[in-house]
């Protein structure tokens, strides 16, 4: 099983292109080799495969987080399954993961939200998605410092509030204040759950 996440930039056409496309190119580097493992195309768009799935959630929350911080937004779907097709480029990739990706996409808008998965198991996917609106309360809310934090505390897992405050140039206390405002606590949560759920999906 692999997983894909398709995107858009929201609201880009208000937007400095440059701005995100080099901000949106420097996050997802470190994801693999474009084209064949992400690559954005056509000014706003984006896709990216996540060898990984337990690892997809956390990705998009990550893109999310980083474009937050430079006042910017994406709205994203997560599909997963197979790979049928190992094209060059990713957008020319086929499989289930990349049909569950695409058709969910399409769809966002019009359910009016940022961040959705499929899988194609309807009760997995109607539970996590239900769990991810909620979430996205306030992660749609995240204002520039706290997406900061949430995307530093996630590439630096390991590192104490102290030490991310020495990174971000804060005390410590601002650090713990930073985290709540962001209910980055929560999010792991979710996230241990969603890895949890995925793995016995992808057993069965």
């Amino acid at each position: 099983m692999t997983s894909v996440i398709t995107g858009d930039i929201i609201g880009s056409r208000q937007q400095k292109s440059e701005n995100w496309v080099e901000g949106l190119k420097k996050i997802i580097t470190p994801l693999g080799h474009t084209p064949s493992q992400w690559e954005v195309y056509r000014g706003d768009e984006f896709q990216v495969e996540v060898t990984n799935p337990e690892d997809a959630l956390l990705t998009a929350i990550l893109i999310k987080a980083h474009l937050r911080s430079i006042k910017s937004d994406a709205r994203m779907s997560i599909g997963f399954g197979d790979k049928t097709h190992n094209a060059a480029r990713i957008s020319e990739s086929n499989g289930s993961a990349f049909i569950h990706s695409g058709e969910l996409f399409e769809t966002l808008k019009k359910q009016k939200v940022t961040l959705a998965m499929r899988t194609g198991d309807l009760d997995f996917d109607e539970k996590l998605n239900l769990m991810l609106q909620l979430a996205l309360t306030f992660m749609d809310s995240w204002l520039v410092q706290s997406a900061e934090f949430v995307a530093l505390a996630i590439e630096n897992p390991t590192l104490s509030q102290e030490e991310l405050g020495q990174k971000l140039g804060i005390n410590q206390a601002a650090v713990s204040r930073r985290q709540k405002r962001a209910q980055f606590d929560l999010v792991m949560n979710l996230d241990r759950y969603f890895r949890t759920q995925i793995k016995q999906l992808t057993a069965s």
